[in-house]
């Protein structure tokens, strides 16, 4: 057999292994073509041409695993980050305090979002309501606690939406 034969014979079973364990078509796709790009590159290597068949399989166990290790990285990566958000925010003046006195609706899509890091989808199916809803609550949730700031604090909100300033705070400072 060929090697440019192999891509022919091997595409439709091996992406849909792939498929069946990432379960994610683009990276279905990219595995698959890093699959077939080892194999070109290795095929003078395969000693026992019987044995193409596991080697190929072999090839594509090995790239799905060094997907998840990438993944687990890129997992690790974010939450490196969320936690630096969560340290920024932290020092911001009756943050907590207004969080806590949120109605109960909005403080749990500000803490599943924000806090806890959760996209707004999965938000959603947790407190099962819809996205639109769970939109709804962040953006309300959000609109309070600038309000509340605002005239606290006298934060201000710049246009990207990021708070900005120092704490002038009146209930901070009587403490």
């Amino acid at each position: 057999m060929e090697k440019e034969q192999l891509w022919d014979i091997f595409r439709d079973e091996v992406y849909f292994f792939i498929l069946k364990k990432v379960k994610d078509s683009q990276a279905a796709k990219d595995i698959l073509q890093n699959v077939f790009l080892k194999v070109h590159s290795y095929y003078n290597t395969l000693r026992d041409k019987q044995k193409l068949r596991s080697w190929v399989f072999q090839i594509t166990r090995n790239e799905i695993a060094d997907y998840y290790k990438d993944e687990s990285r890129y997992v690790e990566i974010q939450h490196k980050e969320k936690q630096a958000l969560v340290d920024v925010y932290e020092d911001v003046c009756c943050l907590n305090f207004f969080m806590n006195n949120l109605p109960s609706p909005y403080k749990e899509a500000i803490e599943l979002v924000y806090v806890e890091g959760m996209k707004q989808h999965e938000a959603a199916e947790d407190l099962g309501i819809s996205l639109a809803n769970m939109k709804a609550r962040v953006r309300r949730g959000k609109t309070m606690l600038a309000v509340k700031l605002k005239r606290c604090c006298r934060y201000e909100i710049d246009e990207n939406g990021k708070l900005v300033g120092e704490a002038n705070c009146a209930r901070c400072n009587s403490m």
